[in-house]
């Protein structure tokens, strides 16, 4: 059984836009470089060819994933996160106990960038957030072992 895989609308467009480019760019690309490295001689010493194949093993597997993905994923949609609290697609502001203001986005695990604000659901303060809402206060087990408490300022 598959497991379902939540994701963004944006998520899953950058996702088809990802398959698409390995699928008609990429590959036909590795395949060229295949075609060449053959060309060269002796397939049991030929570097470029090992080096192309093992990109095209990288790109296959790539391609497996991102289908898979796209075939278990299921898009949060505005409503039924304003019914369940935050969730996937959320965008939550968080006051912590110094009174630091930080935003996140809360995304699928294949979506996280935590640079960028975009974190995952699985992450400590993504997890502690869902199902919340603003107002209230989530304690956030941290990996250092550590609690730290946040207040849900507003939920978009």
């Amino acid at each position: 059984m598959s497991k379902e895989i939540l994701l963004t609308q944006a998520g899953y467009e950058d996702l088809e836009k990802e398959l698409e480019y390995l699928k008609t760019e990429k590959r036909p690309e590795i395949a060229e470089k295949i075609k060449v490295a053959r060309g060269f001689g002796d397939l049991s010493e030929n570097s470029e060819y090992d080096e192309a194949k093992n990109e095209q093993g990288l790109v296959e597997q790539q391609i497996n994933e991102i289908e898979y993905t796209l075939k278990n994923a299921k898009i949060v949609n505005k409503e039924e996160m304003q019914k369940s609290g935050i969730n996937v697609g959320a965008h939550v502001t968080v006051v912590d106990e110094d009174g630091d203001e930080e935003q996140y986005d809360i995304v699928g695990t294949t979506e996280f960038d935590p640079f960028n604000g975009k974190i995952s659901l699985d992450s400590p303060i993504g997890a502690a957030l869902i199902g919340h809402k603003a107002g209230e206060t989530v304690e956030v087990n941290l990996p250092t072992g550590a609690i730290m408490k946040l207040t849900v300022k507003s939920v978009e």
